[in-house]
C-alpha cells in the first residue's frame, strides 16, 4: 500500500534535546513561577512527575488533561482547579525561556517539506503530556508551524500515551488511516518503534536516541537526519 502519512515524534526527533536536562529546566521554571501561590517548590516537582506517570498509565476513561489535574488535586487539594489559570499563564509568559536548552536542526523543516512536496500528510505524534500551547511552542522551537501537521497530540485531545498501542490506533481511527499507509519516525526505541507492531513502517532517528532496554536497533531503518531524508526520498516516490 502506498504511504500517505508520516507520523513524527517531537522531543528528541524534530526538536533535538537532552530530555533529562529539558525536564529539569522545565520543572524548575514552572515550580518557581507558581511558588507565590503558596506551592512548595519540591512538592510541585513531585506533583508534576506524579501527574505525568498517571497520564502514561491512562486507560482511556478520561483525557490526559483530566488525569493530570485530578492527580495534582489529590496531592494539593481542590484549590488547584482555581489556580489552573496561573499554571496556564506560565506557558504564555515563560515557557519560551526554556527553548535555549533544546537544540535545533534545519533539516527538521527540510524533512517536513519533503513530505509535503511528495504530497504526503504529516502528523505530530508527540507523547500527549503537555497542554496545547506548550506543544505549539515546541513545534515553533523546531522551526516548524502547527499548521504543518493535520493533527498534533496534546494532553487535552488524547486519552492514551506512548508506548500504549491504543495511542497509535486512536490516531489512525481519527484520521481514517490504516497502519500500512503510515511511517512512524521517532528517537525512542520503546515508545516510537512499537508502532511497527501495528504494521507501520518505522524509522529510528538516532541523533538523540533513547534506548532504555539496549535493544538491537539494527532491526530498524535508522540514522541521523541525512539518512532519514534519504529513506523518505526512497519511500515517498
Amino acid at each position: 500500500m502506498p504511504i500517505t502519512t508520516i507520523l513524527f515524534d517531537l522531543d528528541g526527533t524534530l526538536l533535538p534535546m537532552d530530555q533529562e536536562l529539558f525536564a529539569k529546566t522545565y520543572f524548575t521554571s514552572i515550580a518557581q513561577y507558581v511558588a507565590p501561590c503558596g506551592y512548595d517548590f519540591e512538592d510541585v516537582v513531585k506533583g508534576i512527575w506524579a501527574g505525568t506517570k498517571e497520564m502514561i498509565k491512562n486507560a482511556g476513561k478520561k483525557t490526559n488533561e483530566v488525569v493530570f489535574w485530578d492527580t495534582f488535586a489529590s496531592l494539593f487539594g481542590e484549590r488547584v482547579y482555581a489556580d489552573m489559570p496561573t499554571f496556564d499563564r506560565f506557558y504564555v509568559e515563560h515557557f519560551d525561556d526554556i527553548a535555549p536548552v533544546c537544540g535545533h536542526d534545519d533539516r527538521a523543516a527540510e524533512v517536513i517539506r519533503l513530505c509535503h512536496e511528495r504530497g504526503r500528510k504529516t502528523v505530530l505524534a508527540t507523547n500527549p503530556i503537555f497542554p496545547r500551547i506548550a506543544t505549539q511552542k515546541r513545534i515553533r522551537w523546531a522551526g516548524l508551524s502547527p499548521e504543518d501537521f493535520i493533527l498534533y497530540t496534546t494532553y487535552d485531545n488524547s486519552r492514551f500515551c506512548k508506548p500504549n498501542l491504543k495511542y497509535y490506533t486512536t490516531i489512525l481511527d481519527e484520521l481514517g488511516l490504516s497502519p500500512e499507509e503510515c511511517i512512524m519516525v521517532g528517537n525512542d526505541v520503546g515508545e516510537d518503534m512499537i508502532a511497527r507492531e501495528l504494521g507501520m513502517q518505522v524509522f529510528l532517528l538516532t541523533d538523540c536516541i533513547i534506548n532504555r532496554k539496549n535493544e538491537d536497533i539494527s532491526v530498524y531503518p535508522h540514522g541521523g537526519f541525512d539518512e532519514l531524508l534519504a529513506f523518505l526520498d526512497r519511500e515517498l516516490i
